[in-house]
Formats: structure tokens, sequence, C-alpha cells
């Protein structure tokens, strides 16, 4: 989650209305696929994760600093690739303020059957984005 954190970090301020948000994937102790939110927002930073590690992260764990998005925007639901994907688990350091997905994502991790934790990370994962948490949270 440290590592995912960071990528967020660094994505600070260029991710336009979207939150900066980190996603790290991680097999058999290793790192397959790590990813940021592009600036301006999109791709999102699972979808970026997903690119690099291709096949491998069937059984991965997705370390992940927001609780990915489960609705169609300009992009389709970052749970739906977790799932489609094939990870095994996925940690999220906090849930998404934004109704659209406010413990969506989270649930539809948990009905595909991938174990998921929440709460690794939470407080610097709303430092990071304080700013789209006061917008989002109104």
């Amino acid at each position: 989650m440290t590592l995912a954190l960071s990528l967020a970090r660094a994505q600070q301020g260029r991710t336009g209305e979207n939150p900066a948000v980190g996603c790290v994937l991680v097999k058999d102790n290793a790192i397959i696929g790590q990813g940021a939110t592009s600036d301006g927002g999109r791709p999102h930073a699972e979808t970026n994760a997903l690119q690099v590690a291709g096949r491998q992260a069937r059984g991965a764990t997705a370390y992940v600093t927001l609780e990915p998005c489960s609705h169609y925007g300009q992009t389709g639901p970052c749970a739906d690739a977790l799932i489609a994907a094939g990870i095994a688990r996925c940690v999220i350091a906090v849930i998404d303020p934004d109704p659209r997905v406010h413990w969506r994502g989270a649930a539809l991790l948990q009905e595909a059957g991938i174990d998921t934790v929440v709460g690794e990370g939470a407080e610097q994962a709303y430092q990071i984005n304080t700013d789209f948490f006061a917008r989002v949270s109104g």
C-alpha cells in the first residue's frame, strides 16, 4: 500500500476533477503492475496497473488507494476490470464518497468472490485527496 500511496501522491493536482489514485498489483511477493490515475483523470490507476500486468494479474492482490469505481462514465468500471482480470484479493485504503460508487465497488468485488479488505493506509489516502473528499461529500 505504501507504493500505491506514493504513486497517488505523485499525481496530486494532475488528475482534473478525479482523485489521485494509486494501484499496485502483487503476485508471489513480486510487483507485477503499478499505475496511477493519469494526467487529466483518465485512464484510472487500476486500468494502468492492469495494462502493465496483463495476464499475470490472475490470482494477484490489488492495493488501491481509493475504492474502485463501479459506474459507467467516460470509462467502464474499474471494479469490473479487476474482476475480469481475475484478481484474488483487493486491499482498499478508503471507500469512495461519490454516491455512484460508495461501497458498490467493494460489494462488486466481494460478490465476485474476491477477498476485499478496507482501511489499510486510509488516513494517508484521505490526505492525498482532501479536496476531492470535501467536494464529493459536500
